[in-house]
């Protein structure tokens, strides 16, 4: 094996946590390596690109390369989607950093501050609905104020009532 960094060197891992490591010299990252790296599966990695999440450059021979800011984009985007943020959102604050910029960690405070009441509101609702849980099951009602389940806060009977609710979802 190749230990000089180049296409068949293996990269050293880190004595603490096992990842491999990527020499400093190297700044362009093949998919596997950045797969390797971030522990994110290729297929997860190609799914972020097409999502606008991550970007690459083509290779002569058509083969993705990724600059070193893409590990920490996508330690960003796993640490998003682990606390519920929809893609969309991630992507959305993605676009506001400079390209080819790693996010910081002013940039996830920032970041995580404009998410928090989003997720306590989900916190919240997710806290009803197990409280509920064993009332509304199978009720069917959908227009009375404690089925929590189907109809939060009854927002159905406050527009409709009746089968009419039946025919708006067609």
């Amino acid at each position: 094996m190749s230990t000089d960094g180049g296409p068949g060197a293996a990269s050293p891992l880190c004595s603490l946590c096992g990842v491999p490591q990527i020499p400093e010299k190297i700044h362009e990252l093949t998919v596997g390596q950045l797969s390797a790296r971030s522990g994110a599966a290729v297929s997860a990695l190609h799914f972020c690109e097409s999502k606008g999440l991550i970007s690459s450059r083509r290779t002569p021979g058509n083969q993705r390369r990724y600059s070193r800011d893409a590990l920490r984009r996508v330690a960003f985007v796993r640490a998003a989607q682990r606390v519920g943020i929809p893609l969309a959102t991630i992507r959305d604050a993605l676009s506001e950093l400079p390209e080819e910029r790693t996010p910081t960690r002013e940039d996830w405070a920032r970041l995580s501050e404009r998410w928090r009441s989003e997720l306590e509101e989900r916190i919240r609702q997710l806290n009803r609905l197990r409280d509920h849980l064993t009332d509304c099951i199978g009720c069917g009602c959908l227009s009375l104020e404690t089925c929590v389940l189907s109809n939060p806060d009854d927002v159905f009977g406050e527009r409709l009532t009746g089968s009419r609710l039946l025919a708006e979802g067609r």
